[in-house]
């Protein structure tokens, strides 16, 4: 599976991720990793009929991510991994899933949460997992599209706990 983008996005397909991001990262395949959307026969038949021309989509939980990661099925894959929360990357990459990058493209503001830019929004649990991918080694950026200036997520919160 070559993973083209890994992005964290809790609106998950839509016009950015389908259009833009499909075709800067050239991937045939979207896969959405989600326990919670994996068992939403609604959300799931949403997000399938979202999808660009031509890009496949699953929508699938954790474990069975895990299952197929190293399949010959998807070894000729090119992936755009979605994810609604840093966590279930941070899993991921726990179960020796190789991420090098994450795009952070969207996280809604919700009881608990700080806003940190006015489309990204962390509590304790996520900044928790943020923590463990950057000392992983893997670069966390935020970007709604690659036009976008990159914004580095460590050096974000580092100027805000300097504050």
């Amino acid at each position: 599976m070559d993973i083209r983008l890994a992005r964290i996005d809790d609106r998950l397909i839509h016009g950015q991720v389908a259009m833009v991001w499909s075709k800067q990262t050239g991937i045939n395949r979207i896969i959405v990793v989600s326990d919670e959307v994996a068992k939403d026969h609604l959300r799931k038949f949403l997000l399938m009929e979202a999808a660009p021309p031509g890009i496949k989509v699953n929508i699938v939980t954790i474990s069975k991510l895990l299952q197929v990661y190293t399949s010959q099925l998807f070894q000729n894959e090119k992936v755009m991994l979605l994810f609604t929360n840093p966590y279930d990357v941070a899993t991921l990459v726990r179960n020796g899933v190789q991420i090098k990058k994450v795009n952070i493209g969207g996280m809604s503001f919700s009881n608990g949460k700080e806003m940190i830019t006015n489309f990204v929004s962390v509590d304790q649990t996520d900044l928790a997992a943020f923590h463990f991918l950057n000392r992983q080694g893997i670069e966390i950026e935020l970007r709604k599209v690659p036009a976008d200036r990159k914004v580095y997520l460590m050096d974000l919160l580092e100027k805000k706990e300097r504050t």
